[in-house]
């Protein structure tokens, strides 16, 4: 058999010649190695060669190999799970972004003690490198096989899949379940950690057992790891969760679980976000509309929701009838659309609406702002004519782009979501929309990734995803085509031949929910919001009773000329004021002694740059005017 390198030469071979034989025969054998590309897919170097093929290696700190150092982790930590509690079922452990899980079942609750004994024998079993080896077992060999070993997670698993054949990786006393690949070893495993503790439904099913997930960490190098952690530990001081507390903006309440409390300086953040909005709205000729909250199922039956998403509904009984709190606008929007008629001439037609939203998300996935019950969305929908469509996908892009510049998100990358296993509407729709969108996203001029089968049950879906300074991906705007709600609905125009016609629909959000907009945009900034948004953009601090009339005196002129400003004229220390007002991350704070009294000046202290000279109110007024402005007017 011929194999290719990447370079373009090519050897023969004897078919059975392993991937690592064949790399090692060219010289490709590096000592971070992992694993090997076999015409595109990611293999076992002892994969078995019996066809003409393309080989390349995989690095340990390539992406895919990265890939398969973690899967590999995942299992090393479930052996060591294994050998200190042999009575814990081992289910399912894949590789997420920046590290793995796994998941558990057992009757007692890990500790973080517990982690750290599974870390140290995770260690030992490093050190003995045991061979991780592949097998391939008939599916009743594997079910009698995890059955006797007392695993039934595994053999529920098993009998799910349809293959006749499963495969099986072995490294010491361990046998898992899996696809694979693997690194050759486990000593290949030279940097990884246990980061947390959390619980999991199994298979993402409240009505299931919790099961227990072990949180953990692979690099290819002791450095790349101790890099990542310095940046979980600033993770960590940035939380969203942290910096609500700290800055008094919102609570989180066992009472309404889900359902985040925003306080008053919350509210200012989170008002202000909407008239942001709002302005652009008036710019990209936006209507504002208000939807109820409470519908009868029967909407959500005709939207298709009800059997797609009910699980995921509030929904209760009232006068023999099934009703729901809306958990999306777009049904109510179409039901909108239908209470009028319009002509070509009429089109499009954009409402928004930032109506609550309400989703039976399980109680076990809720986390801060960003996997809530309640939120708002800054929700439109579109109807169109097919000749409008592109022209409308276009002002979406050019307004997501404003958003994303007034906030500092550059590093943004578009995935095109397609049609999914189960959808509705008819496959040729979907082919055109996709089409459509696929065009707009290559003229966004963003990096573009497809994702086959992940749009929306109702239509193919852009998901815009920013990177924040953590370097974490959040999916924030987002549009889609629906190739099913306005036939469902029957809506209708009438075009210029006179005939009625059936308008195209757009669904899209720029920044998405709100909370979580929110939650975003604290981690990104670490609490220091632009001066436009701070809840509070000024602090007067007093050194002694003697200023407070002078500086109620310039609390009215800021106030009275609309910036938002504290006094605080506390008997306690400047220093002690100065670093409690840093901590709220207040831009500004403005130091009053006998002298600025005397003066009629202030003495600023940014929250970045420290104490500068004395000024004029006047002068600081025109400064805030200047550096306090707005994206847009609002």
């Amino acid at each position: 058999m011929k194999i290719t390198y990447p370079d373009g030469s090519e050897i023969e071979a004897a078919p059975g010649t392993s991937a690592r034989e064949a790399l090692e025969a060219k010289g490709l054998l590096a000592p971070d190695t992992v694993a090997a590309k076999v015409d595109g897919q990611v293999v076992d170097l002892s994969r078995r060669l019996d066809r003409d093929c393309r080989l390349e290696p995989v690095a340990a700190n390539s992406p895919e190999g990265l890939e398969v150092l973690r899967h590999s982790s995942a299992h090393l930590m479930a052996q060591a799970v294994k050998r200190l509690f042999p009575e814990v079922q081992v289910t399912i452990g894949p590789v997420i972004e920046n590290g793995f899980y796994y998941d558990f079942s057992r009757q007692q609750s890990f500790t973080p003690e517990d982690l750290e004994r599974i870390e140290s024998v995770m260690r030992e079993i490093i050190r003995a490198n045991y061979p991780i080896e592949r097998e391939e077992w008939p599916k009743e060999q594997a079910i009698e096989f995890f059955r006797n070993q007392g695993e039934q997670y595994k053999v529920e698993i098993i009998e799910g899949i349809p293959d006749p054949v499963v495969s099986v990786y072995r490294q010491g006393e361990f046998t898992d379940l899996c696809r694979g690949p693997h690194v050759p070893s486990t000593g290949c495993i030279r940097a990884v950690k246990l980061t947390g503790l959390a619980g999991a439904y199994w298979r993402g099913d409240a009505r299931n057992e919790m099961l227990q997930r072990i949180y953990g960490t692979a690099w290819a190098t002791p450095e790349e790891l101790e890099a990542y952690l310095k940046r979980l530990e600033e993770a960590k001081q940035r939380d969203h969760r942290r910096l609500g507390q700290q800055l008094d903006l919102f609570s989180l309440h066992p009472i309404s679980p889900g359902s985040p409390f925003f306080h008053a300086k919350g509210a200012v953040v989170y008002n202000l976000l909407i008239q942001f909005i709002r302005a652009l709205y008036r710019r990209y000729g936006y209507t504002e509309v208000i939807t109820p909250l409470i519908f009868k199922t029967e909407l959500w039956k005709t939207s298709g929701h009800y059997d797609a998403f009910r699980d995921d509904m509030f929904l209760m009984r009232v006068e023999d009838e099934e009703y729901g709190i809306k958990p999306m606008n777009c049904p109510g929007h179409c039901y909108l659309y239908a209470t009028r008629k319009y002509s070509y001439r009429d089109l499009p037609v954009r409402f928004a609406d930032f109506s609550r939203l309400h989703r039976l998300e399980p109680s076990g996935t809720l986390t801060g702002l960003t996997r809530v019950r309640s939120m708002a969305q800054d929700d439109a929908h579109i109807f169109c004519t097919p000749e409008q469509m592109d022209a409308e996908l276009d002002h979406f892009v050019a307004m997501t782009r404003e958003v994303y510049d007034a906030f500092g998100f550059r590093d943004v990358r578009v995935s095109v979501q397609t049609r999914p296993e189960k959808f509705l509407g008819r496959p040729e729709m979907w082919e055109r929309a996709e089409a459509a969108l696929m065009r707009v996203a290559e003229r966004t001029g963003y990096p573009v990734v497809s994702l086959p089968g992940e749009g929306a049950f109702y239509g193919p879906k852009i998901g815009f995803d920013v990177r924040d300074v953590l370097d974490r991906s959040w999916t924030l705007a987002t549009v889609q085509i629906d190739c099913a709600m306005p036939e469902r609905f029957g809506l209708e125009y009438t075009t210029s031949a006179g005939t009625a016609a059936t308008p195209v629909m757009l669904h899209r959000a720029v920044l998405g929910s709100i909370e979580r907009f929110i939650a975003l945009l604290l981690e990104h900034t670490a609490g220091d919001l632009p001066i436009w948004l701070a809840p509070v953009q000024v602090r007067v601090l007093t050194l002694t009773d003697r200023q407070e009339a002078y500086a109620r005196d310039i609390v009215g002129k800021l106030q009275a000329e609309g910036w938002r400003v504290e006094l605080d004229d506390r008997n306690e220390k400047l220093g002690y004021k100065i670093r409690e007002g840093e901590l709220l991350k207040i831009p500004y704070l403005l130091v009053v002694g006998d002298r600025e009294a005397k003066e009629f000046k202030v003495a600023p202290r940014t929250r970045k740059g420290g104490a500068e000279p004395a000024v004029s109110v006047e002068a600081f007024i025109d400064r805030l005017r200047q550096e306090a402005r707005p994206p847009v007017p609002l």
